[in-house]
């Protein structure tokens, strides 16, 4: 499917800035018209073929760059339940880049050129997010150490209590993504997300960008859900436990019931950067605008910073010389 404008004919997609479906031909705000034909193999507006994956849901034609959504992979099993549509635009990822990596004295000249940031994509990332009840039980001994002094003697008092907890604790929405391209530790990393603007899905938050359908099941994500909750536990029970010195569990049974599962998307831009062979990624959460990457070193601007210090030193020190020789 892809998304037309009533007024122009061009192609409407959803741009975050304005909080709506936009063309960017006559600048027409909400005037979208959805044209529902499908195809797998060429795009419905120009004809011309089209690349895809086995798990590719949304694409822009290569020939017309026009964005299409594949209907048969965002309805049925692949439908998403709920969507999060991105809030941060191109141009606020880009300049999320520059205030992240600008002061990076050894970056390459061009790591952030408008011709490389030109490249930056937003993706639609499939996630499941999953809900749990947490029933912990825990006894442990707790110790606290008090010291003091009388006199010229110095004396220890070493206390010991017994420490019970039992919670109850719902967890909700517990992301993990479901996309074999993307690393599961830099889809880690971009959370936080605020999922108080999880909305109902809709295709057309997908025209103009990037999405995949889950490459896994629920299913065979769960544990890795499941160590998040029994993770998120452990932080909850020590904080409960503050004041002891040290706390020795004795007991500690932690029960997770699985009750819910949603397959959502998650808006992420990622930017690609080959720099000496070497390809570098960096993805800007499409909602809260954090960056996660490391910048490449140029080698050259380390030589030649070394140089400009050394020829600094070397004249302060000739400088010495002289005002010694003088003197």
């Amino acid at each position: 499917m892809i998304f037309k404008c009533k007024n122009c004919g061009g192609n409407t997609v959803y741009a975050p800035e304005k909080g709506g479906m936009y063309c960017p031909h006559c600048e027409s705000v909400d005037s979208e018209e959805l044209i529902a034909e499908s195809s797998l193999l060429q795009c419905i507006n120009c004809g011309a073929p089209i690349e895809i994956t086995d798990y590719t849901s949304a694409l822009r034609c290569g020939h017309c760059g026009t964005y299409l959504v594949l209907n048969e992979r965002v309805e049925g099993a692949f439908e998403p339940r709920r969507i999060l549509p991105f809030h941060v635009s191109r141009q606020m990822a880009v300049q999320a880049m520059e205030r992240e990596f600008s002061k990076r004295l050894f970056a390459p000249s061009d790591f952030l050129s408008a011709k490389s940031l030109e490249k930056m994509e937003g993706i639609y990332v499939p996630f499941w997010l999953y809900d749990f009840g947490a029933d912990y039980d825990f006894a442990g001994e707790g110790i606290k150490v008090r010291t003091w002094r009388s006199g010229d003697t110095e004396y220890t008092e070493t206390s010991y209590y017994e420490v019970l907890r039992r919670m109850d604790v719902d967890f909700d929405q517990i992301p993990v993504d479901a996309s074999y391209a993307m690393d599961d530790g830099i889809m880690d990393l971009m959370e936080p997300y605020d999922y108080l603007d999880l909305t109902d899905f809709m295709p057309k938050y997908m025209s103009g960008y990037y999405a995949e359908l889950y490459n896994q099941d629920a299913a065979s994500l769960a544990e890795r859900a499941k160590g998040k909750a029994r993770e998120a536990s452990e932080e909850l029970l020590q904080g409960s436990m503050s004041g002891y010195m040290t706390v020795r569990p004795l007991r500690k049974n932690l029960n997770l019931a699985q009750t819910d599962t949603c397959y959502a998307l998650m808006p992420v831009w990622q930017y690609t950067y080959r720099y000496k062979d070497r390809q570098y990624l960096y993805h800007v959460n499409g909602q809260t605008g954090k960056v996660v990457g490391t910048t490449p070193v140029s080698r050259a601007k380390v030589l030649a910073y070394s140089a400009s210090v050394f020829a600094v030193v070397t004249a302060v020190c000739f400088m010495a010389v002289h005002v010694i020789e003088i003197l």
